[in-house]
């Protein structure tokens, strides 16, 4: 056995859950050496896309994924997605081929270490046969505990070399608890006995915590809301009010901004999540909770900052409140998008994106993985399609890239292969990533794909209003024949009777994807992206 197989075999033995990527000389042995160790290996189309599976299976099974590339353009055309991944602080390994030390004039020579510093990953490298298990398990340490997107670079070099005698592997538990102090717990239970309308937003550290934060807000009167990357935490919750920011509906909106108290539970509350601040009351204590002390007061001021995980942090603040025997009442709410009326754009050949997102909401199973995309169409499918559980949405926008959802939702698709996988993409979006419709096709994924088309890049179109277009609009294409010849089952939509196929396709044995070709109306500029420009 060499090094390269030794690595591989190394993060295998340490339970990393999956790895997806572009296989080429440069890590052609250290993805067998994976595959050896019984680590399912996903080949991608491309490494952008590979990288968004990637991280999509890392988030949705909450286990370690790898990312196997090829050094130099391998890295580089992966680079977005780890973006992505490391701006969500997702744990994944980015195992890349490197090239040699002697090598300096080698075409693929780039500086992969500073390549992962500058997008926020954690650059680590195997040094040598000697060190080849020690280097693995200190990134997958790092993966796991720290919750970071990791580069581990092999050389060339090294992989050749012949790998040492059996070393023992460690096993590597999770992130250990961080409970708050007791002062902290004291006063964050103060201000909930005090508060007579508090707001719990729970966001991505939050997303294992949904039983201890539903059992706080019983017995503090908080209404549950969530960032969008942690949707359908509450899901079912009679409290639960849905996602806070650009994606609240009028009612959430308007009880967020009418609380007296709002603690936000492993969440940034930063400008998406607080629409810029005006989505918060002028009175409101504004209260934040998480595990990194630099998080506190980052994006706006806050009138308290607990150092905790929200799990820990939830329970001792519970127990604080059951030493004074406080309980306050709260009333239900319902604030679901999909009850709200709106003037329906319907036709002339093109669907109100509204009652597209509504009906397909009821037509599509409720045990459902929804991938979303970037893009003016996002808000659709985030507010209209339930999900039910935080492991049912998938939202990766921390580097609001176009072009990720497609790798996102066979990511997400394979991470759990219970529930119908659905992706929402504007036409832009489709467009990038189409060459990841033959790995869903391969697989066969049974993905729904909704592409919402305006034949257009539609947030610069309702933010230039009336700018020369021509650079940002583009000819219908026909994307449903697309689908089709990548193999899928393709469909045209343009009015609510077209939605019957879909039903069709449910109905059959969804052996390939169903690319859904939605011509949908000009919705005069999507509610949120109007937000997000005002300011």
């Amino acid at each position: 056995m060499n090094v390269a197989e030794l690595v591989g075999r190394t993060l295998a033995e340490l339970g990393v859950g999956a790895a997806f990527g572009v296989v080429g000389s440069g890590n052609f042995e250290a993805t067998n050496g994976l595959r050896s160790g019984g680590v399912r290996f996903v080949a991608a189309r491309h490494e952008g896309g590979a990288a968004s599976m990637a991280d999509a299976f890392a988030r949705m099974s909450g286990r370690v994924s790898v990312l196997s590339v090829h050094q130099g353009c391998g890295l580089t055309n992966a680079l977005t997605g780890v973006t992505e991944a490391a701006k969500s602080r997702t744990p994944m390994i980015v195992l890349a081929g490197d090239t040699s030390a002697s090598s300096v004039l080698s075409n693929f020579r780039v500086d992969q270490d500073a390549l992962a510093a500058a997008v926020g990953a954690v650059p680590e490298r195997v040094h040598s046969a000697r060190t080849a298990v020690a280097d693995s398990v200190r990134a997958y340490r790092t993966a796991v505990q720290q919750r970071r997107t990791v580069l581990l670079n092999l050389p060339l070099d090294v992989q050749a070399q012949e790998a040492p005698e059996a070393v023992g592997i460690p096993k590597v538990p999770g992130p250990a608890p961080i409970r708050p102090d007791a002062e902290a717990v004291a006063k964050l239970a103060g201000l909930l006995v005090e508060a007579r309308r508090p707001v719990f937003i729970a966001g991505r550290g939050a997303r294992a915590s949904a039983t201890p934060l539903k059992a706080l807000a019983e017995v503090s009167g908080a209404l549950l809301a969530t960032s969008a990357v942690a949707h359908g935490l509450f899901h079912g919750d009679p409290f639960s009010i849905g996602i806070a920011g650009g994606f609240s509906s009028p009612r959430a909106a308007d009880l967020i901004k009418d609380a007296d108290l709002v603690i936000g539970w492993g969440c940034a509350l930063n400008m998406w999540t607080t629409r810029h601040g005006t989505l918060l009351g002028p009175d409101a204590r504004l209260v934040q909770v998480d595990v990194e002390q630099a998080a506190l007061g980052a994006h706006r001021p806050i009138d308290l900052g607990v150092v905790g995980d929200v799990t820990s942090t939830a329970v001792d603040v519970h127990a604080e409140l059951a030493k004074g025997g406080h309980r306050a009442r709260r009333q239900p709410t319902g604030t679901r998008w999909n009850d709200v009326p709106y003037n329906d754009l319907s036709g002339d050949g093109r669907i109100d994106p509204r009652t597209l997102s509504r009906r397909l909401d009821e037509i599509l199973p409720a045990e459902r993985v929804v991938s979303v995309d970037s893009g003016n169409f996002m808000g659709y499918p985030s507010a209209y399609l339930s999900v039910p559980d935080e492991n049912g949405f998938c939202f990766t926008q921390a580097f609001q890239s176009i072009g990720l959802g497609l790798g996102t939702a066979i990511g997400a698709a394979l991470a759990r292969p219970d529930r119908l996988p659905v992706l929402g993409v504007g036409d832009g979006g489709f467009h990038m990533a189409v060459s990841e419709l033959e790995t869903a096709v391969r697989l066969q994924i049974p993905l729904v794909v909704i592409v919402y088309n305006d034949a257009a890049y539609g947030a610069e179109i309702h933010h230039f209003g009336d700018a020369d277009m021509t650079t940002v609009r583009f000819p219908d294409t026909d994307i449903a024949a697309i689908g089709r010849g990548f193999g899928c089952a393709g469909i045209t939509v343009r009015s609510v009777e077209d939605l019957a196929a879909v039903k069709e396709w449910l109905n059959g044995p969804k052996d390939a994807p169903l690319v859904v070709d939605a011509k949908i109306a000009d919705d005069g500029g999507s509610w949120w992206l109007a937000e997000a420009f005002r300011h």
